[in-house]
């Protein structure tokens, strides 16, 4: 279809909405596999491999770094070519990564395992950055809504991944490859799977078009994206005024809610699986935990959303930091003994995280304009992403010092300095006109 409809049409903006929502939630379902497959073996591959737990923290770090440097290059080429050439991009990044890293494993080579966690990073970035894709053609009063969208996908393959590990752990010994290498096979399967959704169907390009869209538009309302695709609700808190154009208040507070839950759910959730198989639990009972955890991440998205376009950004991310903080103490106080326990506090600690990073993002893309969008998106994910890879080397070096109880309550503490410094938020930043 050509752009001028879009342009003209409202209906033609809303069938393309759709679609583009459509296709992008379908390779977040593999998407969330690959990033969960990872996550949950990728401590106790490396504590194998190294010889230590004090490093256990290394691998999240690893890709958590990689992750860092791949949603800025994800943001910048999606700012060039569209968010078609940059998601694709990189998922095909994230799948050598993850083949690399059963290479590595089969052969136990730790230099090698280090160099592919950095690629296989790229997948985490990759997934974070498809939720930008989600909001790219809605006014404010819906993106909270249409960024859900997208990570509630990622719930479908982020839940299955953890509880594919006993089985991809089976077939991995069965060809003489390391049982913990196996979900990484698994990771690299499913991101080639995302990047080729992307790459056959995210057409015409969701940011392409709305450049097109703000460029045909009135200035005062090209500043904050397209028009809404259709009545988005009542003013919204939280959101930027659109007759005051992009805020920097607006990039700071989403960025620093955005990189605190980051921080507080990296370190407790890396060191999770190091915890329970220190107190005997299996692969079976880490993997249900995780899933659990990762449910909590993205399965309340709806509500999460819908919260954030209702009641405002800066109420949802208040609520995050006091979320964390009530994960923090649960998890401090959970009986060694008790999956259940630990799965209601990874919950939480998921839930917590899903509060700031839907909040954050509005935060952030209510802020800026469509010219410096995406690759101002991604510098953000950069920052969010190194404060995760700090939190992973962190967390290994005082679960060592100290005790899990005590990095979970540190955690759920830290989270509360999201408070203050969002309250800091201009009132200038804290409205929004009606779309």
């Amino acid at each position: 279809m050509a752009t001028k409809a879009y342009t003209d049409s409202p209906a033609a903006r809303e069938a393309l909405q759709r679609r583009t929502l459509r296709v992008v939630m379908t390779s977040q379902v593999f998407g969330g596999a690959g990033l969960a497959a990872g996550v949950t073996v990728g401590t106790l591959l490396a504590a194998d491999m190294l010889g230590t737990s004090s490093l256990s923290g290394l691998p999240v770090a690893l890709f958590t770094a990689g992750s860092a440097a791949a949603a800025l290059l994800v943001g910048r080429l999606s700012q060039r070519l569209g968010r078609r050439a940059g998601l694709t991009a990189g998922y095909a990044a994230g799948a050598i990564g993850g083949a690399g890293v059963v290479l590595a494993a089969a052969v136990d080579s730790v230099p090698l395992l280090m160099v592919f966690l950095l690629v296989y990073g790229a997948g985490t970035a990759t997934n974070l950055q498809a939720r930008y894709a989600g909001a790219d053609l809605v006014g404010p009063q819906r993106r909270g809504r249409a960024v859900s969208s997208v990570l509630v996908a990622t719930t479908l393959g982020a839940v299955a991944g953890p509880n594919l590990v006993a089985t991809t752990g089976d077939l991995a010994r069965q060809v003489g490859i390391p049982a913990l290498a196996g979900p990484f096979g698994l990771a690299a399967i499913a991101y080639a799977l995302a990047g080729a959704v992307l790459f056959a169907l995210l057409r015409p390009d969701p940011l392409r078009i709305s450049r097109r869209i703000a460029a045909a538009e009135p200035p005062d309302t090209a500043a904050a994206g397209p028009h809404p695709t259709s009545a988005g609700g009542p003013t919204t808190a939280g959101g930027p005024t659109t007759a005051g154009g992009p805020t920097a208040g607006g990039v700071m507070a989403g960025a620093t809610t955005m990189v605190l839950t980051q921080l507080v759910m990296v370190a407790v959730m890396a060191m999770t699986p190091i915890h329970m198989r220190a107190h005997g639990h299996d692969l079976h009972a880490t993997g249900l935990v995780i899933a659990v955890h990762i449910a909590g991440m993205y399965l309340p998205s709806p509500l999460t959303g819908l919260l954030v376009d209702r009641v405002g950004r800066v109420p949802v991310a208040v609520a995050s930091g006091l979320t964390l903080l009530v994960a923090g103490v649960v998890a401090a106080s959970a009986p060694t003994d008790s999956v259940a326990a630990l799965a209601l506090a990874l919950a939480l600690l998921g839930l917590g995280w899903n509060l700031g990073l839907v909040s954050g993002t509005a935060m952030v893309t209510d802020a800026l304009p469509l010219q410096t969008r995406a690759s101002t998106q991604g510098a953000v994910d950069l920052c969010v992403a190194l404060a995760g890879a700090g939190a992973g080397i962190a967390s290994g070096l005082i679960l060592s010092a100290t005790s899990y109880a005590t990095l979970a309550l540190g955690g759920g503490f830290l989270a509360l300095a999201i408070i203050p410094l969002i309250a800091r938020r201009r009132p200038a930043d804290a409205t929004v006109s009606p779309g």
